[in-house]
């Protein structure tokens, strides 16, 4: 597809779905980085699960406002999905961004410069009968769904010594940091979720809100 295409790919916007299902289903993604015109494209049964994977700090290193998701009946169905998503795009695929975890990164699939021709194809998936969702709308509710899972998680998570802030710095408190960081940014209560000693902690001088927001996470964990 010529450069020129690119520059004249309608500005089509997907009609995203109001109602968002979670469960039991499988998804073709783009994620793109919040800073520029790059993106990943590829498929997912838990989109939640693989953002988090390739970035501790996903929810401010991605665009999840001009994130999409397209749901599929099965796995192969998705994978079909993303090789649509992208095709004819090989002279627009860039490297992972650095910051990306190596293991994660699915370093062939990530593409400079296609942000209006990815909205038009999603639009045009849509058209054809394909639920499509913004990618905070799903995230949010997915989010929300696990929250539940926060107060046996932080604790188990978190010695007596890291919560009475006399451990300094350890890979643990920037874990559960980045866990709950998150669901503040997709505006996910916390206060009901968390044991009086973790949520003080997080609200304590350092953490939570108030940590350096660029700071690395040592280590897995997920929610």
């Amino acid at each position: 597809m010529s450069r020129r295409r690119m520059g004249e790919a309608a500005a089509m916007s997907p009609a995203f779905a109001e109602t968002v299902a979670t469960d039991g289903r499988c998804f073709a993604y783009v994620f793109p980085c919040a800073w520029e015109d790059h993106c990943k494209i590829g498929f997912s049964a838990d989109p939640l699960g693989r953002i988090s994977a390739l970035h501790p700090r996903w929810f401010g290193f991605f665009d999840l406002e001009g994130g999409m998701l397209v749901e599929a009946e099965s796995i192969r169905d998705a994978r079909d999905l993303e090789l649509e998503l992208r095709a004819r795009l090989y002279e627009y695929n860039a490297p992972a961004p650095l910051a990306i975890r190596v293991p994660a990164g699915g370093h062939t699939e990530w593409f400079r410069g296609v942000s209006a021709l990815l909205a038009e194809r999603v639009a045009t998936l849509g058209a054809r009968g394909y639920r499509t969702y913004r990618l905070r709308d799903w995230l949010h509710v997915a989010l929300e769904q696990r929250a539940d899972r926060l107060h046996e998680w932080t604790l188990a998570q978190l010695s007596v010594d890291e919560l009475e802030g006399l451990a300094g710095p350890t890979p643990a408190q920037q874990r559960v940091r980045d866990a709950l960081d998150a669901c503040s940014a997709l505006g996910v209560g916390l206060e009901p979720r968390l044991a009086p000693s973790v949520l003080a902690w997080y609200r304590g001088p350092g953490c939570g809100s108030r940590a350096v927001a660029g700071c690395q996470a040592a280590g897995g964990g997920d929610i």
